[in-house]
Order: structure tokens, then sequence, then C-alpha cells
């Protein structure tokens, strides 16, 4: 862990009631460098180096190679970067525990305490990425998808409830409670923290890295972040640093505002297709420009979250008014949103339409004026199409070649398709056809304004007397529980409901390939027959196979699209000129149930609201019945089972000593008796 920062640049100054930080304005007054063109992203890394200055991980050659970034003269030097905090979700966070725990025995072994072992840094650990939709289309759907969870997951939570009582410095949200990324933006992240130091309290930004891909959705309120692999969060977990080579940064100038009719999802297709063009892997991406004071931060969110697909470390959004008015929706207290705005302000850090607008590597333009419906399929999220051309492209990729993202269907075989007893009436099963519809992901279910609009465009439907078919595998995996409280005092559930899309979990179900088993008779024709049936998810990913191994092409887009599709049950069907389906009084198009903005705006502001998620965050870690029934181990050290095939104890520390021996030379005579044999 970094000793006591040398504090070379004379940064450290008092901020407020005896709290002190690492000043920007003193290190340009002290160094002579100005940094008020550097980008936001470059200067929160800044802020970083000067605080942990220790020169041994940090030096101060580190603090200067950064300071003086320009776009035209990026130094090819790694430096160090120390996240103050860990994310990790369940599948990659149960490793980093079994370390722990075998580190805990072998201080025992040695004589040490093995309470002394726990992460240096903070580490939120949110199970999220287990639960399976098995049930769906019913009202128990979401205590069947529970049970199940726990019947199969019940040793894995055992063992992370046991690391939830005996780790200091380790938070679980147990399960059931919401997506590590929505968890993090709404509960867990806070923008500006305060640690200790030896010399007092000291504010700092909070910079996080995760073991899972989209941990960049956090970009969208202001915190660096990005997601690493596991030995990596371990490292940082213990208080080494990560070596990060000076990025790039390409700047992405937001202007106008989202037209009647695109959604924040339209928009992130349409961005991610942008920079994937532009090549931005390995580069800071980082958002500004007059546009940004429109952009809603569930937008914002939404569109950090995606930095994954179009290659980018992060996707990064300065701190503003914006940001401080979504704190205080979700329920930080007054004093927290305060020392965002102090520090931020004091640090040259707080975006105004008035600041000047940063230099960047390179400078890409969003309109948002230009942005129109789409989908990104049907197989890559890179690959947008507007809703308008996506039957047509969709027939074409029945045919394309498989190197040019098709499915190469013999043209004979086009009209193949099958019978299923679907409910009370047969139903056809050919190419094109929607077998699955899922709201579902961290991306987009983080944002209400979506969410609303599928629940208005449900309710809309179902008035005018649409239904979707039985077939069709629906699921709503909202990605916290406030989600489904505010669609309660909407009043849409039920609507939503009505068209099958009942809550089945709260956690990574589809985008993960969580989908579970489609209906069997489907699943059945779709082999027999070599089908190109169709998933729409209001996803991040839909890489063929992932979702489910009998749904060839997946489809992202908004969840209102994903409920119109669910409606029409086919991909080759033109939705901007087509009739969804036939209604009460006749045919029914998509404009006819489409919400209008002035309706969504008006539900937003009237059923989200700041209490919803103090309740729902008062007690985020104690977890349900079913989590407060499981029997954990108690103890500083785990109680190991030795019939577990499972969580097992490892051996890197069997027969380790305190004081290790002698290095030897490396042994290679089996190498070479292998190779002379060969």
């Amino acid at each position: 862990m970094p000793s006591k920062s040398l504090n070379s640049f004379g940064a450290r100054r008092p901020l407020q009631d005896g709290v002190h930080f690492y000043s920007l304005p003193a290190f340009e007054s002290k160094s002579g460098i100005g940094l008020g063109k550097i980008p936001y992203s470059i200067r929160v890394l800044l802020e970083n180096l000067l605080r942990m200055e220790d020169g041994r991980l940090v030096t101060k050659e580190n603090v200067d190679s950064l300071a003086r970034w320009t776009p035209t003269n990026r130094p090819e030097k790694e430096i160090p970067f120390i996240a103050s905090r860990v994310l990790l979700q369940d599948f990659t966070g149960v490793p980093v525990v079994v370390d722990l725990a075998a580190l805990r025995d072998a201080a025992q072994s040695f004589g040490v305490d093995p309470e002394k072992i726990n992460p240096l840094f903070p580490v939120d650990l949110v199970i999220d990425h287990s639960v399976q939709v098995d049930a769906f289309g019913s009202p128990d759907a979401f205590e069947k998808n529970a049970a199940l969870e726990y019947a199969r997951n019940g040793e894995r939570y055992t063992f992370l409830k046991w690391g939830q009582k005996a780790l200091r410095n380790f938070r679980t949200v147990p399960p059931d409670t919401g997506i590590v990324h929505q968890v993090n933006l709404e509960y867990l992240a806070s923008v500006v923290a305060v640690t200790a130091d030896e010399e007092g309290p000291m504010a700092h930004f909070d910079t996080v890295i995760g073991t899972d891909s989209h941990t960049t959705m956090i970009n969208g309120l202001g915190v660096v972040g990005w997601g690493v692999g596991g030995i990596e969060a371990e490292a940082a977990m213990l208080g080494q640093p990560m070596a990060l080579l000076i990025p790039d940064v390409v700047g992405v100038r937001v202007s106008g505002r989202l037209a009647p009719g695109a959604t924040a999802t339209d928009a992130v297709l349409t961005v991610t297709q942008l920079l994937r063009k532009r090549n931005v892997v390995g580069k800071f991406v980082e958002f500004f420009g007059p546009g940004l004071s429109d952009l809603s931060l569930p937008d914002r969110a939404t569109i950090a979250n995606m930095a994954p697909e179009y290659g980018a470390t992060v996707g990064f959004f300065p701190v503003d008014e914006e940001t401080l008015a979504y704190l205080r929706l979700t329920g930080r207290s007054p004093e927290q949103v305060k020392l965002v705005e102090t520090y931020c302000k004091a640090q040259g850090l707080f975006r105004t339409d008035r600041s000047p607008e940063p230099v960047f590597s390179d400078v890409l333009e969003l309109d948002l004026n230009t942005v129109v419906p789409s989908l990104a399929g049907p197989k890559r999220p890179q690959d947008r199409v507007s809703l308008k051309d996506a039957k047509s492209s969709f027939l074409k990729s029945l045919s394309a070649p498989v190197q040019e993202r098709g499915f190469e269907i013999a043209p004979e075989l086009l009209g193949a398709k099958g019978s299923i007893q679907d409910g009370a009436k047969p139903a056809d099963i050919a190419h094109g056809t929607v077998v699955l519809a899922a709201i579902t992901s961290c991306t987009n279910t983080s944002n209400p304004s979506v969410m609303i609009g599928a629940g208005l465009l449900a309710k809309k439907a179902v008035e005018k007397g649409l239904t979707v078919a039985p077939h069709i595998k629906t699921s709503l995996a909202p990605g916290s529980r406030v989600v489904t409280d505010y669609l309660d005092a909407a009043g849409l559930t039920p609507y939503l409901e009505k068209l099958n899309f009942h809550l089945v979990g709260y956690g990574c179900t589809t985008c993960i390939g969580n989908s579970g088993p489609l209906p069997e008779a489907v699943s059945k024709i779709v082999k027999e027959k070599n089908l190109v049936v169709v998933g729409v998810l209001s996803g991040n990913r839909n890489f063929e196979g992932r979702i489910n191994p009998h749904v060839k092409a997946n489809y992202l887009a908004s969840p209102p699209l994903v409920v119109a599709y669910a409606l029409a049950g086919r991909m080759d069907l033109d939705l901007s000129s087509e009739p969804l389906g036939t209604g009460k009084n006749g045919p029914v198009y998509l404009a006819d149930i489409w919400p209008t903005p002035q309706d969504v705006q008006e539900a937003v502001r009237t059923a989200v609201r700041s209490d919803m998620f103090k309740t729902r965050y008062g007690d985020a870690e104690k977890g349900d019945a079913q989590w407060n029934a499981l029997s954990a181990p108690e103890g500083k050290q785990y109680a190991w089972n030795p019939s577990s095939t499972y969580i097992k104890k490892p051996p890197y520390f069997d027969g380790m000593t305190l004081n290790p021996g002698p290095l030897t030379d490396i042994q290679a005579r089996a190498f070479w008796l292998y190779w002379e044999t060969r």
C-alpha cells in the first residue's frame, strides 16, 4: 500500500471542515504546467498520482509525465494507477474471496492473526450473475427463478456470506437486489470520497476497477473506472498499482437533443457504431459540448456502459449540475452532494455550459438530432441498422456468407418452417420468428425513460387489443428493485404483465446467456428445420450463441422496441410502415402505440422518487429471507468442505514459510527430455 505522499508539488491543501485534498490548481501554480485544456479524465488520473506519490510505486516523474499530456505529444510512458475501490460480481468475485480465505489459513500457519488478512482498499461484491430465466410469463416467475438460483448456487452463496461476515473492508450485496453496475450507479459510487491518511481526512475522486467489462457504466456519473481481469483486481485490492499507458483521449462533441421517437438506446447504438469505426481500442473517450446539458444522467450512463462495445477503456462524462441532481434523486445525503460540488469546483473540474472545451487527440461529432430509432444485429453490437431498414437487413443476412455476418441459408430452404400448438391455436415457426424478447441488462434497465416508455407502450397495446403469442419467451429483469417501484407507481406493471412481461429476477440474465431454455416445442422445431429464429433484447451483447444456443439472430433494442417486436412476433416486418398486428378495431401500427416524449417525461417526473432509492438501498446489504436463511460458517477462517468439487482450498501456500529459501536455478530437465523424444 502506498506510504505517506511525498507531496513534491505542494498540492495538499485544506478543502472544508478539516478535510484536505490534493489541489490541481495548486499543482499548476507550483509546477508552472497549465492544466486548463487537458481532458477532465486525464486530470482525474493526475489527482490520483499526486495523492499516491511515494517515490516508490508512484514517482515525481510519473506525475510530471502525465501533467505534460497534449494531443500531439502524448508520452509513450506507463503510469501507475491505484484505484480507490474494487467492484466484483459473483462469478469473478468467488476466486477473490477464495484467495483471501487461503491467505488467512496461511497467516494462521505462520503464527499471524488471520484477521489481519483483509482488502487494503474497499471492495464491493454484488451477487447478480447467477439467476437464470427458467420460469416466465407468470406472476410467480420471480419466486420460482429465485428458488432455483439458491438451489443451484447454495454452496457459493454460503461461502460469500462467510466472506461478508468475516472480512473487513469488504461489502456484499446479496442476490436478487440488482445488477452490479446499476447498484454501483444508484448506490455504491460516491463520486468524491473521504478517507483518512496519516495527516487526517482527505477528499479525493472516487475511482474504481471492476471484474466486469461494463464497469464503465459508472463513467456516466463522472467516475473514472473500467473492467480488468481477476489478477489485476486482486492486486488493486491489496494496494498494488495497475500499469497504464498514458492514453490518447478521443473527444465526442455532443450537440442537439434526441428527436421524438428516438431513445437513449438509439443514441448508444449510434455512438457504438461511430466509435467502433474510428478504432478507439485502448483509448479514453470523453464526451463534451453543449448537448450534454440536455442529456440526462441515465442517458449518459447508458452510453458509458457500452464502452467495451465501442472498444474504449472509458466513456467519460464530467461532473456537472445533472450529476448533482442524480445524486439527490438516488438518495445520496445532502452532505455528500455538497462535498461533490465543492470538491469538483475546487479542482476546476465542474462542467458548465461556459467551461472551456478541452483539447483532444481526435474529435468526433454527435448531433443527437440525427439519431433515429435503431437496432443492432444480428450478431454484433456495433452493427446498427435503422428501424426502417431492419426488415431488409435481416432478410439479406439469411443468405449472406458467414464471413459477412450472415447465415448462409440455401435459397431452397428460405421457406422452411414448422408448426407448434401455441396455446389454443397452432403457430408457425419460421426464419425470422421472434422467440425471445427480453427487457434485460444494466445498459437500459438503469434508465427510467426507456423503462417507463416500455410500460406506456404496453399500456396502449393492451388498450388496443394486442397480445403476445405464448411461444415467445418474454422476460422483465430490472437492474434494481427501484425499477419495480416506479413501474408500479406509474400503474404500468399490470400492462406489461398482460403482455407476459412478468418480473423474472433482478440480475444479469439474458445478456450473459442466462436466458434459460426456450419452450420445448419451439426448440424442437428450430433444431429440426435449422431455423434462424430471433431474439430481441435490451442488452449490450448479441453474439451468436451467447444469448441462447437455439437463437442464431439477436438484436439489441430499446425496451419499448423489445415489447413492439414481441407483439409483432417477426423480424421480417417493417415496423415503421407495416402493422404490428390486428387489434379490436383493425390494424395497429407502431406509431399508434408509441408514447410521446411528454407522456414519458410526465410519468418519470411523477413516478420516480428519491424515497424509493432511500428505502431500497437502506438495507441493501441485509438480503431477503432466503439469504438470511443460509447457514454460513462463522469464524476468522473458512471451514473448507473436503468433499466439495467447487469451493476448494487452493494449494498456493502449501509448504510456504515466512522466511523464503534462497533462489535456485529453474530445472528444465523435464522439458528437454520431452523435446528430445519428439
